[in-house]
């Protein structure tokens, strides 16, 4: 059985494909992709959709639709141990381009639905997902195949050749919309005439919500989520990453220490499946350091989807969020939250939803600034929700009108399908 009920559509609709980063792990980028799909099913029941992704038998197998690897090459994110490997991966960046060309002249549109696929920050060359994400676009032009990047992120970064490549593949991209300003600007400030491209919010946002659980009673213990994620600095930092991963691990233990030791029930939160690492070192840190706590006092169970980070969310009182669609799960719910965020759209995310002062960057991270932080937002639960609820509800319209604007410039009429196309 598919993991989630999505019917193969009748043949004859618009032919949609979807790009990215998706059945990878990352619960952020296939919670952007389901939003996307409700929509289809919703305007486009007959649409024939299939994907060009990095985990072709996940996406297969939960949606129940048709899935192609993203590059030739099966070993193209391994690092190459032997000259064959190392020959396979030169001679894949070449056959990549009409891998990509022959997939997408097969469909009206491509969609890139959200994720940061403009972003730099973390380690990343520009000959890995960047240079797919050209092919794609250059494909596009080249083939007559709209291709659009909607809601997404993009940020400066600081590599020269990343940035001129995220920069070509934009330009050729035939619909852009990004996800914040802050996206918008960093692509402006390549060069890139953006000046009419739409700002919409997170794709996310439109997903349904969970019914949100009664807060605890007064006088019952707290239950604060903790999201963890597996962090080893950016590019700049690969010669020490795994300092950064073990300094950012001991720094998040000791919260976790201060939690319980004060009274608060904690879940530990992940938003990809490679953070289990983290927080299954916390949890053990935890039995080990604190052997009289009850084990139920903190846990982990790895959601499998964003569906079940937010039924998580729900029956918690507090959120401290590392992820980016973690912190939008959890203000998508309303809840009290703090972010650590490993890049500036955390905390523009969090400004737009009032909650400026209860950022933190993850690479200083203090944790006596964080205890500080958490505690004055307990203080003000009752405050912060009401204004989140008002912010939620203009970003799901914001989200419908933005599905209006793709269906009456982007996706084909029933005559403009590409029924005669092979």
């Amino acid at each position: 059985m598919n993991d989630k009920s999505f019917s193969p559509p009748a043949k004859g609709g618009p032919r949609i494909g979807f790009f990215g980063l998706l059945g990878h792990g990352n619960l952020g980028n296939d919670g952007s992709l389901e939003a996307f799909l409700a929509y289809l099913a919703k305007s486009y029941p007959d649409a024939e959709i299939d994907f060009l992704c990095s985990g072709p038998e996940v996406v297969e197998k939960r949606y129940g639709l048709p899935a192609t690897r993203m590059n030739w090459n099966r070993d193209e994110y391994s690092t190459a141990s032997s000259l064959r490997s190392v020959a396979l991966k030169g001679i894949g960046k070449f056959v990549d381009f009409f891998w990509t060309a022959s997939w997408v002249r097969r469909h009206d549109v491509v969609v890139v639905p959200g994720m940061g696929v403009l972003e730099g920050g973390l380690p990343l060359r520009w000959w890995g997902f960047p240079y797919s994400l050209l092919l794609l676009t250059a494909a596009g032009r080249l083939t007559g195949t709209k291709v659009a990047l909607v809601s997404v992120g993009a940020n400066t970064s600081g590599r020269r050749m990343t940035r001129r490549v995220f920069t070509w593949a934009a330009r050729l991209a035939y619909y852009r919309s990004f996800r914040d300003q802050l996206s918008k600007d960093a692509m402006r400030a390549t060069g890139l005439g953006i000046a009419d491209d739409p700002v919409y919010p997170d794709l996310a946002f439109s997903l349904p919500i969970p019914a949100v659980r009664s807060a605890t009673p007064p006088g019952e213990p707290t239950t604060v989520g903790v999201g963890v994620m597996t962090y080893r600095g950016t590019d700049d930092d690969r010669d020490r990453a795994e300092e950064v991963f073990d300094e950012y691990v001991a720094k998040m233990t000791r919260f976790v220490h201060w939690l319980v030791d004060h009274g608060h029930r904690v879940r530990l939160l992940t938003g990809d499946h490679e953070d289990e690492l983290v927080s299954a070192a916390i949890l053990a840190d935890v039995r080990e350091n604190r052997p009289d706590l009850d084990p139920s006092w903190v846990v982990e169970d790895p959601p499998k989807s964003l569906d079940d980070v937010m039924e998580q969310m729900a029956a918690l009182d507090t959120i401290v969020a590392t992820r980016f669609h973690n912190v939008v799960c959890a203000l998508m719910l309303s809840k009290p939250t703090v972010s650590i965020g490993y890049a500036a759209k955390n905390d523009v995310l969090m400004a737009d939803m009032g909650l400026a002062e209860f950022c933190q960057n993850i690479r200083s991270l203090d944790v006596d600034r964080l205890i500080a932080q958490y505690t004055a937002l307990e203080s003000r639960r009752d405050v912060v929700g009401p204004a989140m609820d008002e912010r939620n509800a203009v970003n799901r319209s914001r989200l419908e009108d933005q599905y209006d604007v793709l269906s009456s410039k982007v996706f084909p009429r029933p005559a403009e399908t590409l029924e005669g196309r092979s």
